[in-house]
């Protein structure tokens, strides 16, 4: 069971400021290690906040042995209570940019109140001092982060990370989600219309369609969450891919499906095929905003494949 702060002694007060100085260092090492590839700079920044929290740690080393020897009982912060829970770096890779940044932010403030508070509870002039000097130095985190950021995140830095971040975007998110969005709108034209034309029931089309896009989002979720686990590739979690592409498939056969809800055949028709031109015009301005592929050529590429299969879907169902 974790222990209340005020009913810490000094001596652990002490033991658990070098654990978190120490747990924090690492931190900042997972950080510039999961940045480095990417984000060469902002891994320089938490490389030398890393180096000032070993230097905190060992002053803090150094006035523990002046006061009660040489063991340190291992206290953490999950040992007591008031702590803020922190996620292991090595369960959210990979790593952003911004996220990461924060997380740092919220680091400092908390370790800065904690040296405040314990600074109040001990009796020693030196601990106390000491203590005192770290909340400072915590404090002055923010003024150090910010000098850290204008010495290596230049506008020509900046640019590159952005740079970065976006082509993580487009692998993690962007690119499974319009692969199931593609098959979603395109591959479910076919049973639908089929449907449509075959039965003239707006009913049994909006089953059919309804059962294919969900059969399309499942078999593509698990599809792209089992292509590859992203270690290699930087694509990232496979359980995201999977959940993105099976959504987005689902939402791309289901948006020319719901106008069958519509009970008159003919008008829920004449509906369903707007939505469908709507559904490609959306793919070919994806492709051309974050895949740079020029719009008309995204354009030609999709709505001529589209057309192919709704007229095959309409040859089928009215044979």
């Amino acid at each position: 069971m974790a222990k209340n702060f005020k009913d810490l002694s000094e001596q652990e007060i002490l033991a658990l400021a070098i654990s978190s100085e120490e747990t924090d260092a690492r931190i900042y090492a997972d950080f510039a290690a999961g940045l480095k590839a990417d984000y060469p700079a902002t891994a320089q920044i938490f490389t030398e906040m890393e180096a000032e929290e070993d230097e905190h740690r060992r002053r803090l080393i150094e006035e523990y042995r002046r006061r009660f020897g040489e063991h340190i009982p291992l206290i953490r912060r999950e040992d007591v209570k008031g702590f803020v829970h922190r996620k292991p770096v090595w369960m959210i890779r990979p790593l952003g940019i911004k996220t990461v940044r924060r997380q740092a932010e919220v680091m400092e403030t908390e370790t800065r109140r904690f040296y405040e508070s314990a600074a109040g509870k001990v009796s020693d002039a030196s601990t106390r001092k000491l203590l005192g000097d770290l909340a400072e130095a915590e404090r002055k985190h923010v003024t150090l982060a910010d000098n850290l950021q204008q010495e290596h995140l230049t506008p020509e830095v900046e640019a590159q990370e952005e740079k970065a971040h976006r082509r993580l975007f487009v692998l993690q998110i962007v690119q499974p989600g319009l692969a199931g969005l593609m098959d979603g709108s395109v591959s479910t034209l076919a049973p639908v219309f089929a449907a449509a034309f075959a039965t003239h029931n707006s009913h049994a089309a909006f089953l059919v369609g309804l059962a294919a896009s969900v059969g399309a989002g499942i078999s593509m979720g698990f599809a792209e969450a089992a292509s590859d686990d992203g270690s290699l590739t930087g694509r990232g979690k496979p359980l995201l891919r999977g959940i993105v592409c099976g959504l987005m498939t689902t939402a791309g056969g289901i948006g020319h499906t719901l106008p069958y809800l519509i009970p008159n055949f003919r008008t829920a028709t004449v509906i369903a095929v707007l939505v469908v031109a709507i559904e490609l015009l959306l793919i070919s301005w994806i492709r051309n905003r974050y895949m740079d592929t020029p719009f008309l050529r995204a354009a030609f590429q999709v709505i001529v494949g589209g057309v192919l299969v709704f007229l095959v879907g309409i040859w089928i169902g009215s044979s």
